[in-house]
């Protein structure tokens, strides 16, 4: 199954929907990182649903979700671009993790936690807009909950991710949103979540997203639009993690230099390693073009 994201609206109702299934996009990010299986899922649903965010707000630019917690997970940051690419990175302590089965709750996992998205344009200034962990227990409540504060907009999410000892890992997801209607028209909104809330997680995963539309709403008018093909990308480069590490302080960047001959970094996101060495950094400090390569 390849990767898509899929819009479609209802004729005879003031509601719109998006429906995302990730499958090469998700093998790649957890081909970067040894995640714990657990870790996997909640991983997995925020990529969907960050697919799924992007696709209703329409904007150019990138959409970030981060999660920080105190507890067994500690960060969580998923990237979706306005050109349909992705990429992810988490953190988490190695020994608290391991107390802790595939079916436990996020809030479980992040202990006192906290739920940031941030719609960073590529013209303007970017906004962040915070939610508490206590507004749900699951990825898809958190940012149901999100909408209906920050956006103003009724929206219903539905999320699934490949059982943890799948062999074929895949994650998806459904959203449906409310739309501005006439009095009278409220009633179709609900009918259409009564129908979605039948979707069955391995239906979302494994059956194409026009059987999935058909087999919840085939009684209903629904008009499908051309897909989108989401996909892994990651945006370091060379160029940006030196103007990283210039925003540190030059003594820093020596010690380090001394300590270990060169700056090694490592994208969080994707694992490319760049080195930089003393030639490297004098020319960065001294405002020329760096030197050297990708390691």
């Amino acid at each position: 199954m390849k990767d898509i994201l899929e819009r479609f609206l209802f004729d005879k109702a003031p509601v719109r929907g998006e429906l995302v299934q990730l499958d090469a996009t998700y093998k790649e990010v957890l081909a970067r990182h040894q995640y714990p299986l657990v870790l996997q899922r909640i991983i997995g649903e925020l990529m969907a649903a960050s697919a799924l965010l992007s696709a209703m707000l329409k904007f150019d630019g990138t959409l970030i979700m981060q999660m920080h917690g105190t507890g067994a997970v500690q960060l969580i940051v998923i990237e979706f671009t306005s050109e349909r690419t992705m990429r992810a990175t988490a953190r988490w302590d190695a020994e608290k993790i391991q107390t802790f089965g595939p079916g436990s709750s996020l809030a479980e996992l992040l202990g006192r936690g906290r739920f940031m998205i941030t719609l960073d344009p590529t013209v303007g200034e970017a906004y962040q807009g915070v939610v508490g962990m206590s507004h749900g227990q699951s990825v898809a409540q958190i940012i149901e909950h999100y909408m209906a504060t920050s956006e103003q907009l009724e929206t219903r999410i539905w999320l699934a991710c490949s059982e943890h000892n799948s062999a074929n890992k895949m994650a998806a997801g459904m959203m449906l949103q409310k739309m501005p209607a006439e009095p009278d028209e409220t009633q179709s909104y609900e009918h259409l979540v009564t129908l979605a809330e039948t979707v069955k997680p391995e239906e979302l995963l494994d059956l194409s997203a026009r059987e999935v539309l058909y087999r919840l709403f085939h009684e209903d008018s629904v008009r499908v639009f051309d897909p989108t093909t989401p996909r892994f990308a990651c945006s370091c480069s060379r160029h940006r993690v030196a103007g990283m590490i210039k925003l540190m302080e030059r003594d820093e960047v020596d010690e380090v230099l001394v300590e270990r001959g060169n700056v090694h970094i490592v994208c969080d996101f994707c694992g490319k390693e760049y080195e930089f060495d003393a030639v490297d950094i004098g020319a960065l400090y001294a405002g020329s073009p760096e030197t050297g390569s990708v390691q």
